[in-house]
């Protein structure tokens, strides 16, 4: 946890309220709990054995909540999936690499077979249901990753049995809850990322929330173009146009690039791609060239919002980061988040992976484990596990 500590994480966080954390369980000793997490792991081919783990940081990151269970008297099952693989068996996604491991770092935690080897996760059946809960007393969530998903072993258990979150999940939700509650002001929100259609339903929701929306990355040209620029090559989701032109006329506060890093016609970008022109040019794209980062003139302006702001949230690269010459608006923007002495969440996904390759991590106040739920859950203003959990028949009462 970065600067801020001393800060309510609790104050007018709506997400909390009716929400059963670890200590509304019932007495645990001799009980067993079966604990949703969220062991998606990487894992390495290995020639003379097994496939190993190779970041073992979710699963250790699951420990506080196992360790307390384990504390308090309870035998304890982890449930995760691994991959996708489609409702049946597929020996790429076994957990031995996963179950070797936690039997390392937890060897009194058992864990289940893969839950999406059966259809029945992802189509949350009944009947799987039951299944999962044989032999259990309790249930805790502790995967705000899959949260937002009606998953059977997500929203299934609360019906029938004493629920709560477990401690990475409550974090997730002190921590995102407070943007929706009462957020120190200025609020400033930077959305990223390439695709507009992804991000059209959380920028309308943010804009009922923050006092600025800073936009960059490939979604940023349908942006442009709906305010009546020339994009040149760039890429642009002509279907969305209309609805980017109703967020410019939001009376709101959204900041747009004012200078573009583009790639000549025709030339290659990514990983490892070199060869042809890269020139800065203004908001105005000459035709065929491709704009894959936001400028240094616009990185300058960003980070002039980004220092004024109380509580900052950054969801989404600014350009094709993956690429050294496209890689500067990004950094540009994760040090001037790194910098701001307010409230800072980084939501997961691309943007956590650029402040981990920075070194700024430390100097974050949160980084969500979810890129996906987090998005959710400032869209929606809620998720289907936690409203699962408050349903759950230990649930404490909602404030009036």
């Amino acid at each position: 946890m970065g600067h801020d500590e001393a800060m309510d994480t609790t104050k007018a966080n709506p997400l909390l309220d009716g929400l059963p954390l670890l200590h509304d369980l019932p007495d645990l000793h001799g009980k067993s709990v079966l604990v949703r997490v969220d062991f998606n792991v990487p894992l390495r081919p290995c020639e003379t054995g097994p496939a190993v783990v190779t970041d073992d940081f979710r699963i250790r990151a699951a420990l506080p909540t196992l360790n307390y269970l384990l504390d308090h008297g309870a035998r304890v099952t982890a449930a995760t999936h691994l991959g996708r693989p489609c409702g049946a068996p597929d020996a790429r996604f076994d957990l031995g690499p996963i179950r070797n491991e936690l039997a390392r770092l937890a060897p009194k935690v058992e864990l289940t077979e893969n839950l999406r080897f059966d259809p029945g996760e992802e189509g949350n059946d009944p009947d799987y249901v039951e299944k999962l809960l044989i032999g259990h007393d309790a249930y805790v969530n502790d995967a705000f990753g899959v949260s937002h998903r009606s998953h059977a072993s997500v929203v299934g258990p609360p019906l029938y049995l004493p629920s709560a979150a477990g401690f990475l999940l409550q974090r997730e939700i002190e921590a995102l809850g407070r943007l929706l509650g009462a957020p120190a002001r200025p609020f400033v929100a930077v959305v990223g990322g390439a695709k507009v259609a992804d991000k059209l339903g959380v920028m309308k929701a943010l804009l009922e929330h923050v006092d600025a929306l800073v936009v960059g990355g490939g979604m940023a040209f349908t942006v442009l173009a709906a305010a009546g620029h020339d994009i040149g090559g760039s890429i642009v989701d002509r279907d969305r146009i209309s609805e980017c032109k109703a967020l410019l006329q939001s009376g709101k506060d959204i900041l747009l690039p004012s200078d573009i890093v583009a790639l000549e016609p025709g030339a290659p970008f990514g990983c490892d791609c070199k060869g042809g022109e890269v020139r800065t040019v203004g908001a105005d794209i000459p035709e065929g060239w491709m704009g894959l980062d936001i400028g240094p003139d616009t990185v300058e302006s960003y980070a002039r919002e980004i220092a004024t702001a109380g509580t900052v949230l950054w969801n989404g690269p600014m350009g094709v980061f993956e690429d050294a010459r496209f890689s500067a608006g990004t950094a540009g923007v994760a040090k001037a988040v790194a910098a701001c002495a307010g409230y800072t969440v980084v939501g997961g996904g691309d943007s956590a992976a650029a402040v981990d390759e920075l070194g700024l991590v430390d100097q974050i106040s949160f980084i969500s484990t979810g890129g996906g739920a987090s998005l959710e859950l400032i869209e929606y203003g809620d998720l289907p596990g936690l409203a699962a959990l408050r349903g759950a028949p230990n649930a404490p009462a909602r404030a009036q």
